[in-house]
């Protein structure tokens, strides 16, 4: 893998629908931004239209087939600033919270906590009762109780910003990225 001499956004897809192209479009309009896609992800990026020979074309994309997360091992040379993950599933979320990482996306979350570095989760369970999008249609849906549980915990995880909201998502990234840029002196 090539050393890069600019930190990118390790931007992490895993198998939900849940304002996916909103979050596609966000990453696209963003500079140096890596995709890496669980299986799940991948699946459904396909389900809602998005090929990976297109996405190719504006990001670096990682893939979930290796055994060991191979790619996480650029998190230790300094070549990402920070990790977002959007859409993330209740199960990617639950995963988190319990220190699990058998998938690339929950790799590279570990990862970000080993290296310190901000990660910010668009979670798609955040309230009892919420309305997303299905690969048809629009769609009522009833987070269990340990969704919200599993989310409101890593809400409280050091180094970890929940966002729940499209415009919540493009807040937060928008200060990480501020935050990287320091004014001469």
């Amino acid at each position: 893998m090539k050393r890069l001499d600019e930190p990118r956004l390790a931007w992490g897809i895993t198998g939900s629908g849940h304002f996916l192209r909103e979050c596609l479009d966000l990453a696209c309009s963003l500079p140096n931004v890596d995709l890496f896609l669980t299986r799940a992800g991948e699946e459904v990026l396909q389900m809602y239209g998005h090929r990976l020979d297109g996405l190719r074309e504006d990001f670096r994309v990682f893939r979930d087939n290796t055994a060991s997360a191979a790619p996480v091992g650029l998190f230790y040379h300094g070549q990402y600033h920070g990790v977002v993950v959007a859409p993330a599933t209740s199960n990617t979320v639950a995963k988190c919270v319990l220190g699990l990482s058998d998938t690339l996306v929950t790799n590279i979350f570990a990862q970000a906590g080993k290296c310190r570095l901000p990660t910010i989760v668009f979670a798609c369970d955040t309230a009892p009762e919420m309305e997303t999008e299905s690969p048809k249609d629009w769609v009522t849906v009833y987070p269990r109780p340990v969704d919200l549980a599993h989310t409101g915990a890593l809400a409280r995880m050091p180094g970890v910003q929940v966002v729940e909201t499209l415009a919540g998502l493009r807040s937060a990234v928008e200060a990480h990225l501020a935050a990287l840029v320091r004014p001469a002196p």
